[in-house]
């Protein structure tokens, strides 16, 4: 079963999940956690480690994608957080920067990237990459 945990596609992903027929079978559940606030208290990431390092980064991702788990009946998750702009970039993390977290069997993978365009063109981007990571780990 997957669960989900998204901040900047807010749902996308979920949904892009459930647009599949048969999805019932694999698809738990979703947790939007657009907040800061909302990753600690549905995921449970801890607000020392958003605190420290930033809603978007590598420790948030994964603690993202491990707290999706966690949280829900699934044996695997995919977490996102970034910035999909057009403002609220900065020089270390400019708009664009979306980092990932898979979390499959108890094994948390996190990778970061950067994608060009607008805000809609940067959240359908990091769908995309997503669920096309997922499904290469589960292969």
């Amino acid at each position: 079963m997957l669960a989900t945990a998204e901040s900047c596609t807010g749902g996308l992903i979920a949904g892009a999940c459930t647009d599949l027929a048969g999805s019932s079978q694999w698809f738990e559940r979703g947790f939007v956690t657009y907040s800061n606030a909302a990753k600690t208290e549905l995921l449970g990431v801890p607000a020392a480690l958003i605190d420290a390092h930033g809603a978007v980064s590598e420790p948030v991702a994964r603690a993202m994608a491990e707290g999706a788990v966690r949280h829900a009946r699934a044996q695997v998750s995919v977490a996102v957080t970034g910035v999909a702009g057009p403002s609220g970039g900065s020089a270390d993390k400019p708009v664009g920067t979306v980092w990932f977290g898979w979390c499959v069997d108890g094994a948390a993978h996190t990778e970061v990237v950067r994608f060009a365009g607008d805000r809609a063109a940067v959240r359908a981007a990091t769908v995309r990459h997503a669920l096309a990571r997922l499904a290469a780990r589960l292969r």
